[in-house]
């Protein structure tokens, strides 16, 4: 006779920092035979990208994905007697490299944190959680998974300081009854807490606050680098077209921008818009950045999408605060969101999530900001 019990083995990302590590102490507490994995995206002075003959881009000592990073995961898992294991990713990692140089280059303004959750943790990390017997993968992300089966959802963390729940939104439906949260239910503050009743060393450890394969946050200078033909100077304009100033590559400036534009003026000037086609730059008023709705594309909906206006609030970017807007939907892949109050700055190029309440309804990447007119 077979044992029909169901398996109780998770694999959890271990990232070396406070909130991982209280994760891994939470799942043992609750029955679960842990495993612990660290993605390994590369070291420290080490080329990622081969694909690029000047390229050195190099994991940062301050990021998620250090040297450092991992010989905490490790003594963690050794303090808590789990299995650990590093990962290779470095391949797959190039994948979010690509598209993070391709967004900036095409005058989008990326979000490489949930590409990567996209690819590796939701599905680089399942595969191998299949390999070993896993049922679950877990992480140490502020967010929850509320209810059961059908009725499962994506949902806010308590502490609304720390909410992850915006990066996870490219989650699949289906990987959700595979996922564990363990810590969405708890403030910073008691997850610090807990390492230190459990004598983590990483109970004081800072949060990371940088693109690990950006260390030094010089966006310009990785792309430089990277791709040095694609950094071209160019004109800033108006948009009537009058030259006022000139850059050194589209790529120093983003959707909202008010500062190093390097322009005198009587009155502020904002980025409004950058246009790769002619590499220019276009500046203007606060009041050019005031939009009353967005179109987003390459969707992920936890919901059977709606073609008809839908109340919700509306997230776009990850330090901003949820709106009160309405969305529908015109195809599968492809929504429209009018906020109740224009929005400042919204960039294509990051991501749009809408909400029902505390829970994640579904979204995606914004292509363009919409007029009134465009809304009707």
């Amino acid at each position: 006779m077979t044992d029909s019990t169901p398996t109780r083995k998770v694999l959890l990302a271990m990232s070396g920092g406070v909130d991982s590590s209280v994760a891994a102490v939470l799942l043992q507490e609750a029955g679960w035979d842990v495993v612990g994995c660290f993605m390994r995206l590369g070291s420290p002075g080490e080329t990622l990208n081969e694909g690029c003959d000047t390229s050195r881009i190099k994991i940062g000592h301050q990021g998620c994905c250090s040297i450092n990073d991992a010989d905490d995961a490790r003594t963690v898992a050794a303090r808590l007697n789990i299995p650990f294991y590093v990962l290779n990713f470095r391949d797959e990692f190039n994948r979010v490299i690509d598209y993070f140089r391709s967004e900036y280059h095409a005058g989008r303004t990326p979000n490489p944190c949930v590409r990567c959750n996209d690819w590796l943790k939701f599905g680089r990390l399942h595969e191998y959680a299949r390999q070993v017997g896993a049922s679950h993968v877990a992480s140490g992300h502020y967010a929850r998974l509320e209810g059961e089966g059908d009725d499962l959802r994506l949902c806010r963390g308590v502490d609304d300081g720390k909410d992850q729940s915006y990066v996870l939104f490219g989650a699949p439906r289906e990987r959700l009854g595979q996922m564990l949260l363990p810590i969405g239910n708890l403030t910073k503050d008691t997850v610090r807490g807990i390492a230190r009743d459990h004598d983590l060393p990483v109970f004081d450890k800072p949060d990371s606050q940088e693109i690990c394969f950006v260390p030094d946050n010089d966006y310009a200078g990785l792309l430089r680098r990277t791709d040095p033909d694609q950094m071209q100077a160019g004109e800033i304009v108006t948009p009537d077209g009058d030259v006022v100033g000139h850059h050194d590559g589209h790529q120093h400036f983003t959707v909202g921008q008010r500062r190093g534009l390097g322009i005198a003026a009587g009155t502020p000037l904002y980025v409004i818009d950058r246009q790769p086609e002619t590499n220019q730059v276009v500046v203007g008023d606060r009041t050019h950045l005031s939009a009353p709705g967005l179109e987003a594309n390459d969707t992920n909906w936890f919901i059977d999408p709606p073609d008809t206006w839908t109340p919700c609030r509306a997230q776009i970017r990850y330090n901003a605060s949820a709106v009160p807007a309405r969305f529908r939907c015109p195809s599968p892949d492809r929504f429209l969101v009018e906020f109740a109050t224009p929005q400042f700055a919204v960039a294509p190029g990051q991501a749009v999530v809408c909400y029902d309440g505390d829970t994640v309804i579904g979204g995606g990447w914004i292509h363009r900001s919409l007029d009134a007119s465009e809304l009707t």
